[in-house]
């Protein structure tokens, strides 16, 4: 394993190359959503052990948050390149628009101080 560092775009490409190599090919779209939907609730069940009022049972033990969270972002970027999503571009886009609508909510909401 290496401490490389890459691009979202780069992430997209890995992952596509990956799929058409060694995974055949991709799982529907649908497929996709439901395994996105599964891998979001493995997350959950650690965060809601680690940082909620669960306790952690023996069979979680097999449970990694980090890989867990990669998980998530592998399927999403499944998600993405099957539907034609540039993850980076529609990224970027995503952080203007909230900078724009929230640029003074957070700074003046009294509960955040």
């Amino acid at each position: 394993m290496t401490n490389k560092e890459i691009t979202i775009s780069e992430a997209q490409q890995q992952v596509d190359h990956w799929i058409k190599t060694i995974g055949v090919r991709y799982f529907s779209e649908l497929t996709n959503m439901a395994i996105l939907t599964e891998e979001v609730g493995e997350l959950a069940r650690i965060m809601a052990r680690k940082y909620g009022d669960q306790s952690f049972k023996k069979s979680d033990e097999k449970y990694d948050m980090a890989d867990e969270m990669a998980d998530v972002l592998w399927v999403l970027i499944c998600l993405a390149n099957q539907t034609g999503v540039n993850l980076n571009e529609a990224f970027l886009k995503n952080i203007e628009k909230k900078t724009n609508r929230d640029k003074d909510r957070h700074q003046d909401n009294e509960k955040l101080k």
